[in-house]
């Protein structure tokens, strides 16, 4: 008995309409879309990208909307505000405390991917500002608990020279699957995770963000320091066997 093809998920009207009001960002970026090929219209998937530019989740939505709608992890921040909130939720985005070993926001993307959507992850959990981070093991443990995933790279590079209008970007994506293969059982969460972010860095290595440089860096410095030390406190705040 041949298998039942896979039914692409559904576009959410509010995810259609993002990306509509976000098409004149690709217009003025010029944005270019190499591999589509490689974004299977159907099942689960995962779109592992590079993080430079608070820009690369709609860069990225914006290279893919031909295949796929892609159910981003965010930060959880971005819900504070109510008006964002509900597009984030019309656009069925799932958001995530960064820094906390959010278990909650894993298990909303492992039930995702299980029905058939499509993730995008950012492993650096953060934007590089020109820094080599360490790829956090959250994608590789989507990976594994749903091991019939497609695992598909995202190298964005153009994306930081939004911010510095007028100067007009060159907004490229290139969509490809890893070199090293896809799921591997015997590897661990972390493994996979540092072997996808290689190979997208060989193609698109961290740059500087911001109009400010060196401003943006001390800020989100600053910022990385506050977020280890609130999950600090709550690892220790947390009673004994608590995970979470």
């Amino acid at each position: 008995m041949e298998p039942e093809p896979q039914v692409p998920e559904p576009f959410t009207r509010t995810y259609r309409l993002a990306m509509a009001v976000c098409r004149p960002v690709a217009w003025w970026g010029h944005l270019t879309v190499e591999g589509e090929e490689f974004v299977p219209r159907a099942g689960p998937m995962l779109i592992v990208g590079n993080h430079d530019s608070q820009m690369d989740p709609i860069v990225i939505g914006m290279a893919g909307i031909r295949r796929r709608q892609i159910r981003a992890l965010a930060k959880s921040s971005l819900w504070d505000n109510p008006l964002l909130a509900r597009v984030l939720n019309g656009m069925r985005q799932i958001p995530i405390e960064r820094a906390m070993g959010d278990a909650g926001a894993l298990v909303n993307a492992i039930d995702a991917l299980r029905a058939g959507a499509c993730i995008g992850i950012f492993p650096e959990g953060t934007i590089s500002v020109g820094r080599e981070l360490r790829a956090r093991s959250g994608v590789g443990r989507l990976a594994l608990e749903v091991p019939e995933t497609r695992i598909v790279c995202a190298a964005v590079t153009g994306a930081p020279d939004i911010a510095r209008f007028p100067k007009r970007p060159n907004l490229n994506v290139r969509f490809f699957e890893p070199a090293s293969g896809q799921t591997d059982p015997s590897e661990t969460p972390a493994q996979i995770a540092e072997r996808l972010v290689a190979e997208i860095r060989d193609i698109a290595p961290p740059v500087d963000a911001g109009r400010d440089p060196q401003k943006t860096l001390e800020t989100y410095e600053r910022k990385a320091v506050e977020r280890e030390q609130l999950a600090r406190e709550r690892r220790e705040a947390a009673p004994p066997g608590d995970t979470k």
